[in-house]
């Protein structure tokens, strides 16, 4: 059982400003600017934090998965609706999966599946705000007005002094960053984020557990330059931000060199059977390595399944003019089917699924009537350009999401829509919702938490909504 974060009697502050920073890459983790990240972390003022340290793994869809042809299948609809998949039993009596996910299909005990999320948000940028933020506005903008979940978490939970973990709080592999991010907070909430395909033998994370005593020499050197270079920074430090470095340094430098997080990242550390059960892919290495560093101490984490995988434009919009969509699904269902199925499993075998809540979504789902136009060019799940195939367009008025672990009652479904898809018609659940339910999780009551924005006007991390039920411990 989590313990709520008890922000009633005043309000969270907004961190310190200072200069901008790139969002935080492992170049960033490398570089000088990592005891300045350190440092705003801990000159916002603390407050009362969870002391159980839960955490989250958030599998992002990007593009928006189609109900119809993964969690809430319609076998009696027409044609036209329906698609071409045969419905599967899953081990959850009455509940029934498409012929696309057997492996999900065959430990559907082991997560609950929500099947009537809903939102208001027909773009990509708006949808993911909308979901991940708690923003209303169903405009597309260039860039977040409130920030996402993660980076909230991760500003919360920073209050709670210097970190003992030397790996980050947040991290994200290969994390989903187009629409989201930490707006107001700033970027030194943004994600440690680790790029690439993990399966390629010759993938890495750099500057991660230094060992060779010239390169530690190096960066000791580094840090005593960005010693001096702070102190002359300090003539013209006006509002006081800059603090003695010396506890940063620390901090910074045992990230760097400590070898639990260079272990922690490498995936070579896995027996093959492991390797080979989450599948020998890009999807499936991700999965594994969003496992091993959760276990290891990270406690918000995510993921994006995008690029090569989904077909020919790299995500999941399988509008007509991108995908044959019913190609599409084929062509990565085996992979996604496999990934995430093998990540449910191993957190429940690894005594990790009381601690870890594992959350796979995309921003909306996908029309449930087909249409077909001409497809703007060929590729993998794609026909020839100007072929006419079948696609699905954006669809917030419906869709699915399934949550894993958290201690949460699983072996379920929550909610449902009509018989053709169309609609969100039980237990409707909105963006409100799905934020309290991760927030409650973290040990955050989102009802409660306010944080100044740039403006200095106090801001709740969330307007509307309220924990589901049925998905919290």
């Amino acid at each position: 059982m989590t313990h709520p974060f008890n922000a009633s009697s005043a309000y969270c502050p907004g961190p310190v400003s200072r200069r901008g920073f790139m969002r935080m890459g492992l170049a960033g983790f490398a570089s000088l600017s990592l005891p300045g990240v350190m440092r705003l972390r801990a000159e916002s003022p603390t407050t009362e934090s969870p002391k159980q340290k839960t955490a989250v793994i958030m599998v992002w869809q990007p593009g928006g998965c189609s109900h119809i042809d993964t969690y809430d299948p319609k076998p009696n609809a027409p044609l036209e609706y329906r698609g071409p998949f045969s419905a599967i039993p899953t081990k959850v009596p009455g509940m029934h999966f498409t012929e696309l996910l057997p492996k999900q299909a065959a430990i559907a005990d082991k997560f609950t599946v929500l099947r009537s999320m809903r939102q208001n948000a027909g773009g990509h940028p708006a949808g993911s705000m909308q979901l991940l933020s708690g923003d209303s506005d169903t405009r597309d903008k260039p860039a977040p007005r409130l920030p996402d979940w993660m980076s909230v978490a991760n500003y919360l939970r920073s209050q709670d002094g210097p970190r003992t973990n030397p790996l980050p709080l947040y991290a994200g592999v290969n994390p989903p960053t187009n629409y989201t991010g930490p707006a107001y907070l700033g970027d030194a909430y943004s994600p440690f984020a680790v790029t690439g395909d993990p399966n390629n033998p010759s993938f890495s994370v750099p500057n991660i557990g230094v060992s060779d005593p010239r390169e530690l020499t190096r960066l000791e050197r580094r840090a005593s330059l960005r010693q001096k270079l702070d102190t002359l920074e300090r003539a013209f430090d006006k509002a006081g931000e800059l603090q003695a470095l010396d506890e940063f340094e620390m901090q910074a430098m045992t990230l760097l060199t400590n070898p639990k997080t260079k272990v922690a990242f490498d995936l070579s550390q896995e027996d093959e059977k492991t390797r080979d059960r989450y599948g020998r892919n890009a999807w499936g290495q991700q999965l594994l390595l969003a496992r091993r560093l959760v276990e290891a101490g990270v406690e918000i984490l995510t993921t994006s399944l995008h690029g090569p995988l989904c077909g020919r434009v790299n995500n999941w919009d399988d509008h007509a003019v991108n995908h044959h969509v019913f190609d599409a699904m084929r062509f990565r269902a085996q992979a996604y089917d496999q990934a995430v199925s093998a990540l449910i499993e191993d957190i429940h075998e690894r005594g990790l699924h009381e601690r870890v809540l594992v959350v796979v979504t995309g921003e909306f789902g996908r029309t449930p009537k087909v249409n077909y136009q001409p497809s703007t060019g060929a590729g993998n799940a794609s026909a020839a350009a100007g072929t006419k195939q079948p696609g699905r367009d954006h669809w917030p008025r419906a869709f699915s999401n399934i949550w894993a672990g958290g201690g949460i009652e699983t072996g379920r479904f929550i909610g449902a829509t009509d018989s053709k898809g169309e609609d969100s018609i039980d237990r409707i659940c909105k963006p409100g919702d799905f934020l309290a339910t991760i927030y409650h999780h973290l040990g955050i009551d989102g009802r409660k938490v306010f944080i100044k924005d740039l403006n200095g006007r106090p801001t709740p991390i969330v307007d509307h909504g309220a924990p589901i039920p049925e998905l919290i411990s």
